[in-house]
């Protein structure tokens, strides 16, 4: 049940943290106090995704017991968000580049498993 609640929470906390860092590059005005507004408004909802994240990150180790691998796939969830809110936000279209990245990040993944 650890590896559901890990993955769980950690996707919800990446996805609510790149949601709103996209909504306010696409939406708020980047001068000083447009942004500190946004950001006050938005605190309760930070507050949220890095409590999210960081129970993700706990169940994530108590189910696997390797604190590297659970970064490393959290990182590899957070770029598969960024790919998904640049398309939402900005339409960024996916080339064959970013998939190969991925594609990399996967190998090295496999490969750091391996004893």
């Amino acid at each position: 049940m650890s590896y559901f609640y890990g993955a769980t929470f950690l996707f919800s906390g990446l996805f609510l943290i790149n949601l709103l860092f996209s909504y306010q590059s696409k939406h708020i005005d980047p001068a000083f106090w447009p942004t500190l507004k946004y950001q006050l408004f938005a605190f309760p909802l930070f507050l949220i995704a890095n409590m999210l994240i960081g129970y993700g990150i706990k169940f994530g180790f108590k189910a696997i017991q390797n604190l590297t691998f659970v970064l490393v796939t959290s990182k590899g969830i957070e770029i598969v968000i960024s790919v998904l809110m640049g398309y939402l936000f900005f339409k960024e279209v996916p080339t064959w580049k970013t998939a190969l990245g991925f594609f990399i990040m996967i190998v090295g993944i496999i490969v750091s498993k391996i004893k």
